[in-house]
């Protein structure tokens, strides 16, 4: 064809960088947090895929989802995983899956940046489907605005409203 040029492939630069913390991906959402940083790079009907990065001596809240899933792929730096009453460590190409409702965190205890690479897959994905157990940056919301069900003894409510019923029948015996 006139004007085309073959391209040999094999004599090509690579152009993916041996830094991890650099992407050639373009984010539909980039948010920085107390931790580090976040870019959500892809997202579509029940899952969305976010690319973390976790600063040396940082950490997220330990924290639930009522409403998705989690699988993440550690692709630079040693992450320290809590996962229930589990603790790994997870380095490069290293993986994880995080079930709904299930108590987690990653921890950077190295030098370096962790990133890893989340998939999120469930019903809801919103960011507000976080319930958080503990928190070094303070972000832990009142149980009643957190809609953690409080422990109260069930037998509390119903010694309350027996109360009504006491008085009300010494009324009408009087």
């Amino acid at each position: 064809m006139p004007g085309s040029k073959a391209v040999d492939r094999s004599q090509m630069k690579s152009e993916t960088s041996s830094d991890p913390t650099v992407t050639r991906s373009h984010p539909i959402e980039f948010e920085t947090r107390p931790w580090g940083s976040f870019s959500t790079l892809e997202e579509g009907p029940g899952y969305k895929i976010k690319r973390l990065v976790v600063q040396p001596g940082c950490r997220l809240s330990l924290q639930k989802h009522r409403h998705r899933a989690e699988h993440w792929v550690v692709v630079a730096g040693t992450a320290t995983v809590v996962k229930g009453r589990r603790r790994l460590t997870l380095r490069g190409r290293q993986c994880t899956v995080i079930p709904r409702q299930a108590w987690h965190r990653i921890e950077n205890r190295g030098r370096e940046p962790v990133v890893i690479i989340e998939v999120q897959h469930g019903a809801y994905l919103g960011e507000d489907d976080i319930i958080r157990k503990q928190d070094d940056y303070g972000r832990i919301e009142p149980r009643a605005a957190s809609r953690e069900p409080s422990r109260r003894s069930k037998k509390a409510p119903r010694a309350a409203s027996r109360e009504p019923r006491k008085q009300a029948a010494a009324g009408r015996r009087k």
